[in-house]
């Protein structure tokens, strides 16, 4: 069993599944059976999925950005029964949702589940309640409702409804559109060509402000997240199984993201602070000795 792990090990497990190990590249490396490893996985992903939620609360967050990033448990959805397909929501196509903050590069909020209207709002929701907002009397002060964030999102039908809903008149709100078209590559998977975009100012936005709306930073994540995590790697076996070890390697990894991992300032060589401290959610550098300290703790 997982609990019965040393620390030590524990550590060394969980610190191989962070940095792009596969869970049977960690077993031949540590010499630990698969299903410890996925049960230590799931525990310490549901208490990084605590500790963000306690920690990551009262942001200022001034421009984010929002996308979804697609895998699949157990098999793809062209494969599913019409059973499944009507009763399962724990398999077939799965998105992870990222809300990225474009300053701190911090992932403020994350979903798991289907590209659904729901998880639109359940996402906005989430993020809504992690940041500041103005009290009642700092509106009338200012004379006018305070934009407390601006939000760029890809045309998802969804997300409109799912923005109002969440932040009202406090949001600046856009939606970018980009079109592609096949890529002169030979080969099935060859990158498309991306030949035009269409900002759109969805409400809030004064005119002129269009080219402010941007995803390029989260969709930038994105690469990232699967060069980072073997469950989002294509056309390999790597995929998950089962919803919760999806879930739990999710939240694991965004919190290694988040308190531990230094992006790169373009064209420097320079490594950024960890996105929760540029936030001001931490004081110092993090090891992930540091992170598996403080998940650790906060769950006793």
């Amino acid at each position: 069993m997982a609990n019965f792990l040393k620390v030590d090990r524990q550590k060394m497990i969980l610190h191989a599944l962070v940095e792009g190990n596969s869970i049977r590249s960690t077993e031949r490396l540590t010499g630990v059976h698969r299903d410890t490893i996925c049960r230590l996985l799931v525990n310490f992903g549901q208490k990084c999925k605590e500790y963000m939620d306690s920690q990551l609360r009262g942001l200022n967050l001034r421009h984010v950005e929002v996308d979804e990033i697609w895998t699949f448990v157990y098999k793809k959805q062209g494969h599913l029964e019409a059973e499944e397909k009507a009763e399962r929501f724990d398999v077939g196509d799965i998105y992870l949702w990222t809300a990225l903050d474009q300053d701190t590069k911090l992932v403020a909020s994350f979903v798991v589940g289907k590209r659904s209207a729901d998880n639109a709002r359940r996402l906005m929701v989430d993020l809504r309640g992690r940041m500041t907002f103005p009290t009642p009397r700092q509106s009338d002060l200012a004379g006018a409702y305070v934009r407390i964030t601006q939000i760029s999102t890809d045309g998802f039908a969804a997300y409109p409804e799912a923005v109002d809903l969440a932040f009202g008149p406090y949001a600046k709100y856009g939606q970018i559109i980009k079109d592609y078209r096949n890529s002169d590559q030979p080969g099935r998977y060859g990158p498309p060509e991306m030949v035009g975009t269409d900002r759109r100012r969805v409400f809030c936005m004064n005119e002129g402000e269009e080219r402010t709306i941007c995803t390029s930073h989260v969709e930038r994540h994105n690469l990232t997240i699967r060069t980072l995590m073997q469950r989002f790697t294509r056309l390999s076996l790597g995929f998950s199984k089962k919803l919760e070890n999806l879930e739990a390697a999710c939240a694991m990894f965004l919190a290694y993201y988040n308190f531990v991992w230094r992006t790169r300032k373009p064209n420097s060589g320079k490594y950024r602070v960890p996105a929760a401290m540029a936030a001001g959610v931490i004081p110092n550098l993090w090891t992930f000795n540091d992170l598996f300290n403080a998940v650790t703790h906060n769950a006793v």
